[in-house]
């Protein structure tokens, strides 16, 4: 057995190792070893997403929980975030997410919460990975009348719809705003709808007929064409596109052009600056975030701090400076004021409430930042050995930034959950831009990609 937990849980293809039904329940029986208090029963919360798979697992994890003697509660399908504050809110233990986020149906994954609603630390992780691979799981077993019993918990969908709905300003209303939802056939396909629906606005919703398979198929934040069409046609002012676990928001304006989750991190951190909100005004992005995020900070009265990619660095970093927002580029965002982790909803509700507040359309606003040119390129491959070692992708990289000098960067970075490796390049156009990252996209492969 190899090196389990990667930057977001374990993560694979479902029904195959590691996201197999013996890992699970391992994890379940681990976790509850790891967090076992004296005199009590380790209480866990367990939700998913809607992938076919999710029912093996979930069953697998409460199996290995009781075994242990912990008690599991089954919140059944909920986002994400919903699943770290019912963790929270309920002084559990911990929380057990089972979801592959924005990944297709036959993924699946499993990452956990303490009960404090953050994710584990690094050590946390490690010492139930340790355990689960040492094979001394099945001598730490109590004895029957000391196992665990499952609880299911009917209630959790309202609790956090009004947790969602005290995020968004008590002095603004939403009511008769006509807002297209795409809930990705995923977590938030009952939450998003009823949330926005109970705050007055106008709503429509597409994609929100989960079957297990279709879970980000063509749809949500990976895929707005569909989204993009109903705006322009509903003649609405905002769409939002979730993704398949509800814990990243893109967005869309009125004319149907999507915005990007570094505009949205800036119109919002530009509101909370306004406010007098924004805790040592600063703002922290990865280093994934477009140039023109750094240029329109320093226009706008902003400092700026670049993490390491991965929602857990962008928090730890935030919690470390003292900021109270901060995301990805990819639409993962986290405000602190409100919630402990990344939440698509509680987002969408800090964006609407900018365009209520300043009186101006999501287009207007997003014009605050301009976008440099920047083309991705992910790369299949087979190993995933220190970029820094390998001479033929070394030697293309250096030419292409001193070819670029201060018009542009390149990264060059392996995926944490997946065998691939994602090339990035700004430049000064289109043209430039593709061209660079095609010549090292073709170099990776050529030295490192898959078949």
């Amino acid at each position: 057995m190899g090196k389990l937990f990667g930057t977001d849980g374990v993560r694979g293809e479902a029904n195959r190792y590691p996201m197999n039904a013996e890992i699970a329940f391992a994890i379940g029986q681990a976790i509850v070893y790891i967090l076992k208090k004296e005199h009590y029963r380790t209480r866990i919360v367990i939700g998913k997403d809607t992938r076919i798979s999710g029912y093996m697992l979930e069953g697998s994890l409460e199996s290995g929980i009781t075994s242990m003697g912990g008690n599991p509660y089954l919140l059944g399908v909920l986002p994400t975030p919903g699943i770290a504050f019912i963790a929270q809110s309920m002084r559990a233990d911990a929380g057990v997410v089972i979801s592959a986020s924005h990944n297709p149906y036959q993924d699946n994954g499993i990452k956990i919460f303490s009960g404090s609603g953050f994710k584990l630390s690094d050590e946390q992780e490690e010492a139930i990975e340790e355990l689960m691979l040492s094979n001394k799981l099945h001598t730490l077993v109590p004895p029957v009348k000391d196992m665990g019993q499952a609880f299911r918990m009917d209630d959790v969908h309202g609790r956090y719809i009004v947790f969602l709905k005290n995020t968004f300003p008590r002095d603004l209303s939403m009511e008769g705003m006509k807002i297209v939802i795409d809930t990705a056939n995923g977590a938030t396909y009952k939450v998003a709808p009823d949330t926005f629906w109970e705050l007055g606005a106008d709503i429509e919703v597409i994609h929100n007929t989960p079957n297990g398979i279709n879970i980000n198929d063509r749809c949500g934040s990976q895929y707005t064409r569909d989204l993009k069409k109903r705006v322009i046609e509903n003649g609405a002012e905002i769409g939002l596109a979730f993704d398949g676990d509800g814990d990243r928001l893109i967005a869309v304006d009125e004319k149907g052009q999507e915005i990007t989750g570094d505009q949205i991190l800036l119109i919002c951190a530009a509101m909370l600056k306004e406010q007098g909100k924004l805790k040592n005004d600063l703002l922290v992005s990865t280093v994934m975030s477009n140039l023109g995020l750094r240029v329109a900070c320093k226009k706008y009265g902003l400092k700026y701090h670049a993490s390491k990619v991965g929602d857990r660095y962008v928090l730890e970093d935030m919690v470390k400076l003292g900021s109270v927002i901060g995301g990805e580029e990819s639409g993962h965002m986290i405000f602190l004021d409100h919630h402990t982790t990344g939440d698509g909803i509680v987002t969408a509700m800090q964006l609407i409430a900018a365009m209520v507040r300043t009186g101006k359309p999501l287009s207007e606003l997003a014009k605050m930042m301009d976008i440099y040119p920047q083309k991705l390129i992910n790369v299949d491959v087979q190993t995933k050995p220190d970029v820094a070692t390998v001479p033929q992708i070394m030697e293309v990289i250096q030419r292409v930034e001193k070819e670029l000098g201060d018009d542009g960067r390149v990264l060059v970075r392996y995926s944490g959950t997946q065998n691939m490796c994602r090339v990035m390049v700004e430049g000064p156009s289109n043209d430039v831009t593709e061209k660079y990252c095609q010549e090292i996209a073709d170099a990776v492969k050529g030295a490192i990609g898959g078949e």
